[in-house]
C-alpha cells in the first residue's frame, strides 16, 4: 500500500520504492488565510501581549488592555470578507472540491461558525473594556489577565469553525483552560476556591467526554463529524451499544460547558469567586462555546440518531431552566454576592432555553432550521446579560455587591439605572425590551414547530416565574433610597433631628465619583445595541429564517 502511495516497481527479484509520485502537488495543500483569520488573530495578540508585558514599563502596563481591545475588534472585523459567498473550509483531508458539506475539512467558516464567532469575538470584547478598570482597582497582573483573555477567546472562536471532534476537543480545552487562571487571579481565598471548583469539575467533564469520543470513533471509525455520522449509520449491530455509549458521554461533556443540570453546581460559586467581568465572560462565552460544540456533535456527528437526542435534551432544558429559576427565586437580596449569584442562576434558567431549539433539531424537520433559533437566542441574551454584569461592576465595583445595594439608584444615577432596568426587562421578554421578548417568541416557536407541546408549556411557565425576581430587582432601582427613608423617619420625630440626618444623607451620597471610561463605555456599548435590536429586531433575527449550515 505504501509502495502504492509513493511509487513503486519491481526489478527481477529486487524492488525499488520511488519517492517521486506522479503529481506532487496533490500532497501539499494551501492555507485559507481569510478563512481562519478571526481564530488566528486572537492567537497572535496573545502572543504579542505576552511578549510586550516582559519589555513595558509598569506605569504603561494599561495600554496591554488597549492592544488587547484593538485586536478583538480586529478580529471581528475580519469575519466580514468570510459573510458573503458559499462557506470556505481548510485543513482538509481530503479534495473537496465540489462538494456541498465540506466532508473531510476540519475548518469551515460558513454561517453557522460565523454567527458564532461573532458572539464569541463581540463578548470577549465587551469584557476586555469591562476588565479596563478592573484589572486597576484589583491590581490584577496585566500581562497575564489580557494574555489569558486572548487566549481563552482563540478557543472560543475556533471552536464552532471545528468539524472533526479531535479539533472540537482542542478548541474546547483552549477556551477552558486560560479561564481557570483568569478566575483564580483574585488575591483572595474566594478566588482560589473558585478556580479550583471550576477546575476540577471541568476536567472531571472532559475526561467522560474524551472517554465517549473514544468510543465513537471506535465505532464510526472517523473523527470528521460528517464520516461519523456515515459510520454511526453503517456500523455492525455489536457496535451500537458502544457508539450509543459514547454519544451519551460526550453529550454529558459539552452540557457542562453550557451549564446545563446536573452539570450546572460550579456555576454560582465560580461567578462570586471570579473579578466581575471574567463572571460576565463565562456566562456568554463559555456558555456560546459550549452550545457550539453541543450542536455540532448532535446536529452533524449523531444525526443517525437525533430522536434519542432530542428527547433526552428535551427533558435537559426543561430541568435546566426550572432549577435555574428555583436557584434564582431563593436567592436572598440583603446577602453579600446577591448581585451576582442572582445573575449566575438566572445564567443556568436562560442555558435552559438555549437548549430548546437543539432539542428541537432532533425531531421532524420544520420549514425554518431551529438551530436558527439558539443562534438568535444566544446573541440577544449575550448583549444584554454582559451589560446587566457591567451595571453590577459600575455600581458595586466588586462581586460582594448584594441586590438591595442598587436601592435608589435611579436617584443616584439615573441613566446606570434605566440601563440595567433594560436589561433585566430584556432577560425577562417584556416590552420595551423588545429583543427579548423576540427572542422567546422564537425560541417557543422552534418547540411548537417540533411538536414538543410539553416543553413549550414548561418554558411558558419558567418564563412566567422568572418575571418575579427580575421584576423585584428592577422596582428596587427606583425605590426610595435608605437614607431617604431615615430621613423622613427624622422629619417625623423632629427639625433638628431631620436636619442632623439630612447632613449626614449628603455626607454619605456627596462623592459619587463619575464612572470610568472603560465602564461607561461597555454600558454605552451594549445598552445601544439592546435599544437598536429592540428597534430592529431584524437584524438579528433574520438568522432563524435559513440553515445555518
Amino acid at each position: 500500500m505504501l509502495g502504492t502511495a509513493l511509487g513503486s516497481h519491481s526489478t527481477g527479484q529486487t524492488t525499488v520504492t520511488s519517492l517521486a509520485v506522479a503529481n506532487p502537488g496533490s500532497l501539499i495543500q494551501s492555507v485559507d488565510w481569510v478563512a481562519i483569520a478571526p481564530p488566528l488573530i486572537a492567537a497572535l495578540a496573545a502572543l504579542a501581549v505576552l511578549v510586550t508585558d516582559l519589555f513595558l514599563p509598569a506605569r504603561h502596563k494599561r495600554w496591554l488592555g488597549r492592544l488587547t481591545a484593538a485586536a478583538l475588534a480586529l478580529a471581528i472585523v475580519s469575519l466580514l470578507p468570510l459573510t458573503g459567498g458559499s462557506p470556505r473550509a481548510t485543513f482538509c483531508a481530503q479534495n473537496v472540491t465540489g462538494a456541498t458539506d465540506n466532508a473531510g475539512c476540519s475548518y469551515v467558516a460558513d454561517h453557522f461558525a460565523l454567527v458564532f464567532q461573532l458572539l464569541a469575538l463581540g463578548g470577549a470584547l465587551i469584557a476586555a473594556l469591562l476588565s479596563a478598570h478592573t484589572v486597576e482597582r484589583e491590581e490584577l497582573p496585566g500581562g497575564e489577565y489580557w494574555f489569558l483573555l486572548l487566549s481563552s477567546a482563540t478557543g472560543a472562536a475556533l471552536l464552532p469553525a471545528s468539524r472533526d471532534l479531535a479539533t472540537l476537543v482542542i478548541a474546547l480545552e483552549v477556551a477552558s483552560l486560560p479561564a481557570f487562571a483568569l478566575v483564580a487571579l483574585r488575591r483572595d481565598g474566594r478566588g482560589a476556591e473558585a478556580a479550583l471548583k471550576f477546575f476540577l469539575s471541568s476536567v472531571t467533564a472532559t475526561a467522560v467526554m474524551l472517554l465517549g469520543i473514544g468510543f465513537v470513533y471506535a465505532a464510526s471509525g472517523s473523527l470528521h463529524l460528517g464520516a461519523v455520522a456515515t459510520g454511526l449509520e453503517h456500523a455492525p449491530a455489536q457496535l451500537k451499544p458502544l457508539a450509543e455509549a459514547g454519544a451519551v458521554l460526550t453529550l454529558a461533556g459539552f452540557a457542562f460547558k453550557v451549564a446545563a443540570v446536573p452539570f450546572h453546581f460550579w456555576v454560582p460559586d465560580t461567578y462570586t469567586g471570579a473579578p466581575l467581568p471574567v463572571a460576565g465572560y463565562l456566562s456568554v462565552v463559555g456558555k456560546a462555546a459550549g452550545l457550539a460544540g453541543l450542536a455540532l456533535v448532535t446536529t452533524i456527528a449523531f444525526r443517525p440518531y437525533a430522536h434519542t437526542w432530542g428527547l433526552v435534551l428535551a427533558v435537559l432544558a426543561a430541568v435546566t431552566m426550572t432549577v435555574g429559576n428555583a436557584g434564582a427565586l431563593r436567592q436572598r437580596f440583603d446577602t453579600r454576592y446577591s448581585a451576582v449569584r442572582l445573575l449566575a442562576w438566572s445564567s443556568v434558567g436562560q442555558a435552559g432555553y438555549l437548549l430548546v431549539p437543539l432539542a428541537a433539531a432532533g425531531y421532524a424537520p420544520t420549514t425554518t432550521d431551529p438551530l436558527g433559533a439558539t443562534a438568535a437566542y444566544a446573541l440577544i441574551y449575550g448583549v444584554v446579560n454582559l451589560g446587566a454584569f457591567g451595571v453590577v461592576a459600575a455600581v458595586g465595583r466588586r462581586s460582594e455587591a448584594g441586590v438591595d445595594d442598587f436601592r435608589g439608584l435611579f436617584a443616584r444615577r439615573r441613566w446606570t439605572a434605566l440601563a440595567l432596568a433594560f436589561f433585566l426587562l430584556c432577560l425577562a421578554g417584556l416590552p420595551p425590551g423588545v429583543i427579548g421578548l423576540f427572542g422567546k417568541v422564537v425560541v417557543f416557536r422552534a418547540a411548537v414547530d417540533a411538536g414538543l407541546g410539553w416543553l413549550a408549556v414548561v418554558m411558558a411557565v419558567n418564563v412566567v416565574v422568572a418575571l418575579y425576581y427580575y421584576l423585584r430587582w428592577t422596582a428596587v432601582l427606583f425605590a426610595p433610597a435608605p437614607e431617604a427613608a431615615s430621613e423622613a423617619a427624622s422629619v417625623a420625630e423632629g427639625a433638628a433631628g431631620a436636619a442632623g440626618d439630612r447632613a449626614a444623607a449628603a455626607a454619605d451620597t456627596a462623592p459619587e465619583r463619575r464612572l470610568p471610561v472603560s465602564l461607561t463605555a461597555t454600558l454605552g456599548l451594549t445598552a445601544s445595541v439592546a435599544v437598536v435590536l429592540s428597534v430592529a429586531p431584524q437584524l438579528v433575527l433574520q438568522v432563524v429564517g435559513g440553515s445555518l449550515f
